[in-house]
């Protein structure tokens, strides 16, 4: 679950690179006004769901959108940062059971190309680390707005979601049922213009 959540916050970052219809510009995600989330889903045992999140994390993204391919993002979390809710649970996430935080530290993600889907709409692709694996991964991303703040920044805001198999980061899900085998990442976050 960490691990998805992690790859979550990757994917986040990559989807605020493609969509702006703003000038080419530099983004940093607003992490001081708390704009910004990297959350993940994954379900009990066929039950119910584990819902959780990522406190600690930064990026930045590079968007032009008249060169669509010239567009980047790069994201850091610090898998120490993980909250359920549940301090017992968090701890077993962090150890060497699953995510191994002590060893992997931080996670990251940094794109490697855009498709446009439509008005707004489209995937963003890249490597994701976590667990110290590297694995491609696709988002689905959103442009959810972009204009000027009350307080004379420019921003632009995209959410984005996709689906983790946890072993492909090595993270050994076997003594769970397969509906647990699989975390459902979601991202969103403002920029601001630099």
């Amino acid at each position: 679950m960490l691990k998805k959540t992690a790859i979550a916050t990757v994917l986040t970052a990559a989807a605020l690179v493609p969509l702006s219809q703003a000038q080419a510009a530099d983004y940093v995600v607003d992490i001081e006004g708390q704009h910004a989330f990297i959350q993940f889903k994954i379900q009990h045992l066929g039950f119910s769901y584990i819902l959780g999140d990522f406190e600690e994390f930064s990026g930045q993204f590079h968007y032009e959108a008249d060169n669509l391919e010239a567009s980047s993002v790069e994201m850091e979390v610090q898998v120490n940062s993980l909250d359920t809710n549940h301090a017992e649970r968090d701890r077993h996430f962090l150890s060497d059971d699953f995510l191994n935080a002590d060893k992997y530290p931080t996670a990251t993600f940094v794109s490697t190309g855009f498709e446009p889907k439509g008005d707004n709409e489209g995937v963003v692709s890249g490597n994701l680390t976590l667990h110290g694996q590297t694995q491609p991964i696709e988002m689905d991303v959103t442009l959810m707005g972009e204009g000027s703040d009350p307080w004379g920044n420019y921003r632009a805001g995209f959410e984005g979601s996709t689906m983790l198999t946890l072993s492909d980061f090595e993270i050994d899900m076997n003594a769970f049922p397969e509906v647990m085998h699989e975390l459902e990442l979601y991202v969103t976050f403002e920029g601001i213009r630099q």
